[in-house]
């Protein structure tokens, strides 16, 4: 089950450009019944792999801006440690509610894609490099404590913000999650919050899926994948923004 868990997120986040973890993270949660940080940080584990394969290949195709990502990497590191302890710090209910305003956050930023780019504006200098550090900062610790890559918000936040090209925002975004990622997920390893048994599916199911996502994108409608993506994330939204103490707190 783990493994069509990891195919069903690397497949849509093949097929949209994202990644798995506003997929896996409700499904682990009904399926495994794991608490809500543990499933965090199992995510952002798996998803840890899914950054190494992607960056590879937009590095393959020249798409990635190297001082870029190490610009990222260098705010996001360690924010994504404190988000990992953050998560780890939050009652269930809590955690849970913040899970569901975030999806909805993501779905309205997934639906506003084809449109964002119209607003970019090209950035240079120290402005860029200042740019680059505080998006870093804020992308890392979100990384870290809901257990997703961080490329939601990267992604559009280079576009709008520095005039950095789609393909190019999505290839540096991939590369800063390879580190960021790693110390987010050693460190929810270190709160115990990584359910080992159900890693090794949730990886190659995540790296076969992404792969065929991306190969199947070019045959499918991206427009109606992203409104029916996004509603099925907007209602998980609604569901865990409704959470409430009396229920989920453990």
């Amino acid at each position: 089950m783990s493994f069509l868990i990891g195919l069903l997120a690397g497949t849509f986040g093949g097929l949209l450009g994202g990644g798995g973890g506003v997929i896996m993270i409700p499904l682990m949660v009904y399926r495994y019944k794991l608490i809500q940080r543990q499933a965090h940080g199992t995510s952002l584990f798996a998803l840890v792999f899914t950054g190494l394969s992607g960056a590879a290949t937009y590095a393959f195709n020249n798409s990635v801006d190297y001082t870029a990502a190490l610009l990222l990497a260098a705010t996001a590191v360690p924010m994504t440690r404190l988000g990992a302890r953050y998560c780890h710090s939050l009652a269930e209910w809590k955690l849970k509610r913040y899970f569901g305003f975030f999806l909805i956050v993501i779905a309205v930023l997934l639906v506003a894609k084809p449109y964002y780019i119209h607003f970019s504006h090209s950035m240079t200098g120290w402005a860029k490099v200042a740019v680059l550090l505080f998006i870093g900062l804020f992308t890392g610790f979100f990384s870290g404590m809901m257990g997703i890559g961080g490329g939601a918000i990267m992604i559009p936040a280079m576009v709008l913000l520095i005039g950095m090209s789609q393909h190019i925002a999505q290839g540096s975004s991939l590369l800063c999650m390879v580190p960021a990622g790693a110390v987010g997920a050693f460190t929810h390893r270190r709160l115990g919050n990584i359910a080992d048994s159900i890693l090794p599916g949730l990886i190659s199911g995540i790296l076969i899926g992404a792969f065929l996502g991306g190969n199947v994108a070019v045959f499918l409608p991206e427009g109606v994948l992203r409104i029916i993506y996004s509603a099925v994330v907007i209602w998980t939204g609604l569901r865990y923004a409704a959470s409430k103490e009396a229920v989920c707190e453990d």
